[in-house]
């Protein structure tokens, strides 16, 4: 009996001990954006207000401020209830800050902040990530729009999977460069994934376009859904239902030589032909692992050039080579030799022009 009012006595203190935030009485934040701007950091905090209506509207504090997280303190002075960031679900960080400021002072912040979870996408934008966030994109508000634009271009699409839990493990991960996507604004209530964004000590140091997003996924992440366009001669094919995997295998030690295979199943959805025989979708094909292997090659070179690893080659033949010594590996990497097999089977064909 006196453990158990010991017991309803310490969790009386423990409960009493815990913030409380009603809903009514706090602004949410749902979204932020950095940029870099003369010389100090301004952070844009964004607030869905729910309308009567059901629809929503994007309301924005901004401050700037020559530390990462003061904003937050100045943009309170600016919010009729206090700011709490529970229920952040996108990060945007602007050009210029990821270029020459750098994000990992921001990126420590958060990963400190027990209010904010792992799975937070964070992206970089074309220009200032304020003029992104302010725009006005569907009706359940821009943080809402902004994660699920990210996540479904990785679940289906040729983005690879990242968010502040995976950035945080490839940057500290040696061996391994971290990554985040690109966004741009099109237009005022329309946005696009533009590309990925390449890191090196926190600053972005090279990117791809979207044109290229599909080989690098193919390196990274497997394809459990994805499309592709093939020009054959004059003709236009159309592969749809992309599964991939990809397997890494260290061939020599001196000079280190990985084997990068990749095989992917798809459906031909579409050919512009007047008709597609099986020599045809022979053909088919063998384009693809060509350009597979081709473009795959032209991308670790880029990385190899500029002295990042986001295929992650480093962790991989550490984990394969015995007494592995990091400190030689920055010169041993830019002797690295890839080679990559692509092996395409299309198990299904579909509408012929």
């Amino acid at each position: 009996m006196r453990k158990l009012l010991t017991f309803f006595i310490v969790l009386t203190i423990l409960t009493g001990c815990v913030r409380k935030e009603i809903l009514d009485d706090v602004n949410l934040e749902t979204g932020s954006a950095y940029d870099y701007i003369d010389n100090q950091i301004r952070g844009t905090a964004l607030i869905p207000v729910y309308l009567p209506d059901k629809s929503v509207e994007n309301k924005t504090f901004s401050a700037s401020s020559s530390l990462s997280r003061d904003f937050l303190r100045d943009v309170q002075r600016q919010s009729s209830d206090p700011l709490v960031t529970g229920s952040l679900k996108v990060v945007l960080f602007g050009e210029k800050l990821a270029k020459q400021k750098g994000i990992l002072a921001l990126i420590d912040s958060f990963q400190r902040d027990p209010s904010i979870g792992a799975g937070l996408y964070l992206t970089v934008t074309e220009g200032e990530a304020k003029d992104v966030i302010e725009g006005k994109y569907g009706k359940r508000g821009n943080a809402v729009y902004l994660s699920n634009l990210i996540r479904h271009n990785m679940k289906s699409k040729d983005l690879p999977k990242t968010n502040l839990q995976r950035f945080l493990f490839d940057f500290h991960q040696k061996g391994k460069s971290p990554y985040l996507p690109q966004i741009r604004s099109l237009s005022d209530d329309q946005i696009e994934i533009s590309g990925i964004s390449f890191f090196r000590y926190g600053k972005v140091v090279q990117t791809i376009p979207a044109a290229k997003m599909f080989y690098f996924k193919l390196l990274v992440d497997n394809y459990s859904e994805g499309t592709l366009k093939v020009n054959i001669d004059k003709e236009i094919a159309s592969i749809e239902s992309i599964r991939s995997k990809f397997k890494m295998k260290l061939a020599a030690r001196n000079p280190y030589t990985v084997n990068v295979h990749i095989k992917v199943k798809a459906m031909l959805n579409e050919y512009t032909g007047a008709s597609v025989t099986p020599k045809g979708i022979k053909e088919i094909e063998k384009k693809v692992e060509k350009d597979i292997e081709s473009e795959c090659l032209k991308l670790t070179k880029g990385f190899q050039e500029n002295e990042i690893d986001p295929v992650g080659f480093g962790h991989f033949i550490k984990s394969r080579t015995r007494n592995f010594n990091f400190k030689k590996w920055d010169t041993d990497y830019q002797y690295l030799k890839v080679n990559v097999h692509a092996d395409v089977s299309i198990i299904e064909s579909g509408v012929i022009e």
